[in-house]
């Protein structure tokens, strides 16, 4: 885990060499984490939810676009959002990193483009 996200010069969360989601298609929302912890866990939002809407992106190109949503099905909701959340830590800023880090490279996987296979 490194100490911040990898966000661009201009305020975009770096997904690869091609892709950089803009700042504000990103919802980031910090409320309680629930579970055990005592009276920390009770009082301090340090679960994190950040939600991007992959289906009307300006990040992605048409081709790109379909490919995400078609390898990230399961994960997106009706309007074609994908939502992540981090509460491994009792950081908030920690883990809007973790969630944020882990929205880049679920969306670097997908659009991994498979090799053609020759018999």
């Amino acid at each position: 885990m490194s100490d911040h996200a990898p966000w661009t010069d201009d305020g975009r969360l770096r997904v690869n060499a091609r892709v950089a989601i803009p700042a504000h298609e990103l919802e980031i929302r910090a409320t309680r984490a629930g579970g055990p912890g005592g009276q920390h866990v009770n009082t301090s939002s340090t679960r994190v939810e950040v939600t991007w809407r992959a289906a009307t992106s300006t990040a992605l190109d048409p081709e790109m676009r379909e490919r995400l949503l078609t390898r990230l099905g399961s994960r997106l909701d009706t309007s074609g959002t994908v939502r992540v959340v981090a509460a491994d830590t009792r950081s908030q800023t920690q883990n809007r990193a973790l969630a944020l880090e882990r929205l880049a490279t679920m969306v670097a996987e997908a659009l991994v483009v498979p090799k053609a296979r020759r018999a």
